[in-house]
């Protein structure tokens, strides 16, 4: 008790800034931290591909390519035309794998279309062919220009990557391998290429994981390996969001990288990855086009065994699934 009129004394008060320094100062810590182990994991990724791809003698040296869709951001969805690409012993290169992504980021949605390669369609200033002549003749834009034409589906951009980076990507999202549920035996053996699974569940890595989704040799032909892609994408996609994946992905972006050729920027990649993990996607929904009873099997002189298709039941298909009929707003 202090006498009246005496100074009193006040207890020095605690500082509540110390705290909060302290936890910035961690955090800081934590993302510099990270940003360099990314950055050392993605550069040293991508110095092995290019070992690997000089060691093969294989030539990744990409032309630019011609892709005249808009190039605005969207803030709804975009759609990707995805293609797996082999290339000949001449070096000319063919689509085995046609795909439309559409994705939604503010919803966590993704809708996948396969397109069977031996669809016969009409080709923009050539004579009707199956669809993966379109990729032949004038690359993604020609193939962008035949699907727009034929189902009515805008693209934006496209991503390229062939059958090494395919094994690449297994090889580092699932380092013990994907688990596949093999129904059959399904054998293949021409040349140096030889296909031997039993059936029964397994584990397959990356090169096992390629043989798996581009064997076409039973009574499910090229049906079941759209099948099949479509079934090891979602496998990827569910290893992927693991926190173990999430922790693999610098790593993955940087052992793809000379693999693969696309128009979209690193800064949309960012932002749409962000997108990706922020808002999980739960389900790939899938359909493959042509849709049963909606095509027959024939044959033609310049263009061998085709899928004639009835065209306006496909696309009402496709407008249905995408959703078309919604407006989106874009940027």
């Amino acid at each position: 008790m202090t006498r009246k009129g005496s100074p009193t004394r006040n207890k020095p008060k605690k500082s509540k800034k110390k705290p909060i320094y302290i936890t910035l100062s961690i955090l800081i810590i934590l993302a510099i931290s990270t940003v360099v182990y990314s950055t050392y994991q993605f550069e040293h990724a991508r110095k092995q591909s290019l070992k690997l791809i000089e060691g093969n003698n294989n030539q990744h040296e990409f032309e630019a390519i011609e892709f005249n869709a808009s190039k605005d951001e969207f803030k709804e969805l975009i759609r990707v035309l995805l293609l797996g690409v082999d290339k000949e012993e001449d070096g000319a290169a063919r689509s085995d794998t046609i795909m439309v992504a559409q994705y939604q980021p503010r919803q966590g949605k993704i809708k996948l279309i396969s397109i069977m390669r031996d669809t016969y369609v009409t080709i923009p200033g050539y004579r009707n062919n199956k669809i993966n002549t379109a990729f032949f003749l004038g690359g993604p834009e020609l193939l962008r220009k035949t699907i727009k034409d034929n189902f009515d589906i805008d693209i934006h951009y496209y991503a390229m990557i062939d059958f090494d980076g395919f094994q690449r990507v297994v090889d580092i999202i699932s380092p013990d391998g994907i688990e596949i549920d093999i129904k059959r035996r399904m054998y293949y053996s021409k040349g140096r290429d030889h296909i031997d699974f039993q059936p029964g569940l397994q584990r397959l890595d990356g090169q096992q994981a390629l043989n798996y989704v581009r064997f076409r040799s039973d009574h499910e032909n090229d049906f079941g390996r759209v099948r099949r892609q479509q079934e090891v994408l979602t496998i990827l996609k569910d290893e992927l969001l693991t926190f173990s994946g999430i922790t693999r992905l610098p790593k993955l972006l940087g052992s793809i990288e000379p693999y693969i050729q696309t128009n979209i920027q690193n800064k949309q990649i960012l932002d749409y990855g962000t997108n990706f993990f922020l808002k999980p996607i739960e389900k790939v929904e899938t359909i493959t086009i042509p849709v049963k009873g909606s095509f027959v099997d024939a044959r033609y002189n310049h263009a061998g065994a085709v899928l004639e298709v009835d065209i306006e039941k496909n696309k009402q298909v496709i407008k249905e699934f995408l959703e078309l009929d919604q407006e989106f707003a874009y940027d």
